[in-house]
């Protein structure tokens, strides 16, 4: 393999976030920079770079007389314009801002303002009820605006703050436009979702997004004209940088998609080039075109012949979206690049959709890396791998074993600055080196690609000492079709004085139900019959000390967190 990093696109320089939307307005000026619907079934509707421009500057300027320099604002919100313009609005001079899981219950909206000390809650009328619970109990809230026009004389509109920031900035305001910004100084606070310990709150500061802005984009190429669809929440940093920020850097279109359950007419309505997913995503599509595949055998035969011609001839992409323009169709018909992220994606996946001509790449992320800490490239990638490590990154394995395995760990300015007043966990997550401790496991491959096997937390130590990746039996598992979900664990048998490796499984009952010709749900004899045999396929792969010695049936899906993953403990 030639050098993974030769021929980086270049890449503007910039230094803070309004440096961002500065470029745009310049750069740009011709292309929408957000695709919006006023209302739900509507008509998608341009928002020029001018008018977002004007608009964050509106916003900001009322902030700022408002307000004190160095306010925090939460955002608590479905995706829509009013959270794109809140976000520029309050980086670029106003202070700190504090983007909050819109699917969060009262007491943890509570939790994370009072952990904030948030001074201004900017909110929808879909989270009304939550707002109302929450009024009053956080001392340092001193205004709520909300999104929507509503009668309640408690919350300011945010249509009239747009206002009075607009009639004050035409009479001359320059408070917020020539506000000086520190790209050092925390801009951004984000409470991070685990799924196994409490959320920490992830201090990053605007040198930490420019540099991943800069370093992401060298190693994939997006042109100018390029629509994306974002559909995965604001909140998670993953979106926020690169299906937001990252957008408004290389002057592409953001479409804002209505919701998951309008994913697919959303698709064909504004007919995307790019978009980022989470695996399940993808794999949600992938089991769908399959199924409709496998119907017909002809249609099967059909497909399957397709692909081996594609590759054996090493067909264009221009020819492999012709030759199969029915899944593309699928996708809006232009869909060129689709990037994953937020857990690992099974290779098989991978490649049956970059057969189909689609530029199908994943990358590895933390919030502490802003996110992005590697990326696989359109030129160089590999789909077992999470990607190369970002140009200005230092990766490098910790305490490898006899395999190589070990810790990533990472230094680079794209590192976040901390946790918010929990110098404790600050002091395990950085080293007096200035490298993160990722504690997800892996090696780095000859060719520089970084293999993630699993998370350090989740490791199960054998009896003989040697460390088992439940991730790895899972994903084997996964090639089940009478998998749903799964969760492996080590359970300590008493009797033995041995780790018994165990997998939970929720099976897939209509796949179950298909297989064994029936109309009814299947009982759990049938079940676990089925899931014996899928356990076994998994153990044939598997060394003697990682087989799976015990199976324990669930009927309800695993607990998860807004992000989609399984809560392990």
């Amino acid at each position: 393999m030639k050098n993974p990093y030769d021929n980086l696109y270049d890449v503007t320089e910039v230094h803070n976030l309004r440096d961002v939307i500065k470029k745009r307005v310049r750069e740009f000026p011709e292309n929408p920079v957000f695709l919006v619907k006023s209302k739900r079934g509507g008509q998608y509707e341009p928002i020029s770079s001018e008018k977002y421009d004007h608009d964050i500057d509106s916003l900001g300027t009322y902030f700022m007389n408002s307000v004190k320099k160095g306010s925090r604002v939460a955002i608590f919100a479905e995706t829509r314009y009013e959270w794109y313009v809140t976000y520029l609005a309050t980086t670029n001079g106003t202070g700190c801002i504090v983007p909050l899981d819109k699917e969060l219950p009262v007491n943890d909206v509570l939790n994370m303002l009072d952990r904030a000390a948030t001074d201004i809650v900017v909110f929808s009328k879909s989270k009304l009820e939550i707002i109302n619970q929450v009024y009053g109990k956080c001392a340092s809230v001193k205004q709520y605006i909300c999104m929507d026009d509503i009668n309640d004389e408690r919350f300011l509109s945010f249509s009239r703050c747009m206002s009075e920031g607009e009639s004050r900035l035409a009479a001359g305001d320059k408070i917020f436009t020539e506000a000086t910004i520190d790209p050092e100084e925390m801009t951004i606070l984000l409470f991070t979702s685990g799924t196994t310990a409490k959320s920490k709150a992830v201090m990053l500061c605007q040198r930490n997004i420019c540099k991943n802005l800069m370093s992401m984009f060298s190693m994939l190429y997006i042109d100018r004209n390029d629509v994306w669809l974002s559909v995965l929440p604001l909140h998670h940093t993953y979106e926020c940088t690169c299906g937001f920020l990252g957008q408004v850097y290389r002057g592409t279109t953001v479409a804002v998609c209505e919701g998951l359950r309008y994913i697919q007419q959303n698709l064909q309505e504004v007919k995307p080039t790019c978009i980022l997913m989470v695996p399940v995503m993808l794999e949600l599509f992938y089991k769908k075109i399959m199924k409709q595949v496998n119907s017909d055998p002809k249609t099967a035969k059909k497909l399957n012949t397709g692909i081996k011609i594609a590759n054996a001839l090493h067909f264009s992409v221009g020819m492999r979206r012709k030759l199969f323009k029915q899944i593309h169709d699928i996708f809006g018909g232009r869909m060129r690049l689709i990037i994953l992220g937020g857990a690992p994606v099974k290779p098989e996946i991978l490649s049956f959709f970059q057969s189909m001509g689609f530029l199908c790449v994943q990358g590895y992320g933390l919030t502490e890396c802003a996110p992005i800490l590697a990326l696989n490239r359109d030129k160089f990638f590999k789909n077992e791998s999470a990607g190369l490590p970002l140009p200005g990154c230092t990766v490098k394995i910790l305490n490898p074993d006899e395999n190589g395995i070990g810790e990533f760990i990472s230094k680079g300015d794209n590192n976040f600055m901390g946790y918010y007043n929990d110098p404790e966990n600050t002091a395990i997550a950085l080293d007096s080196d200035g490298f993160y401790h990722t504690g997800d496991l892996g090696y780095i491959d000859k060719d520089g690609f970084c293999i993630i096997t699993g998370r350090k937390k989740n490791v199960i130590i054998a009896k003989n000492g040697k460390n088992v990746f439940p991730e790895e039996i899972e994903y084997l598992l996964s090639l089940s079709p009478y998998v749903a979900e799964s969760v492996v664990s080590g359970v300590l048998d008493s009797v033995r004085d041995d780790i018994v490796i165990t997998a939970t499984i929720f099976p897939d009952i209509d796949e179950i139900k298909s297989r064994l010709g029936l109309d009814r749900d299947p009982d759990e004899n049938q079940i676990m019959d089925c899931l014996k045999d899928s356990v076994a396929e998994a153990n044939d792969r598997l060394e003697n000390y990682k087989k799976i010695k015990k199976t324990v049936l669930r009927m309800t899906e695993f607990e998860k967190n807004t992000s989609r993953k399984i809560k392990r403990y």
